[in-house]
């Protein structure tokens, strides 16, 4: 994958994430069958907070591959 392409993905990951955790989206997510194709098959049975850890942990993890990925162009395979 080019860079170029490595970090507009990171960029539309990040905001997605954001939009839940920061505008909202867990408590429009919460309980909805949306959550479930967005978030986890998990997740409809989720409360709000539950749906913004897991979006945390998520953005935490995908931000440190977004890095190796900087640093090591092979690792941007995922």
């Amino acid at each position: 994958m080019s860079l170029t392409n490595w970090i507009l993905f990171y960029i539309a990951e990040l905001l997605f994430w954001l939009w839940v955790i920061r505008w909202g989206g867990a408590k429009w997510l919460e309980g909805t069958f949306t959550s479930g194709l967005l978030i986890s098959v998990l997740a409809p049975n989720w409360s709000a907070d539950g749906i913004k850890l897991f979006a945390w942990l998520t953005l935490i993890v995908g931000t440190i591959w977004f890095i190796i990925g900087l640093i090591v162009p092979q690792a941007r395979i995922f």
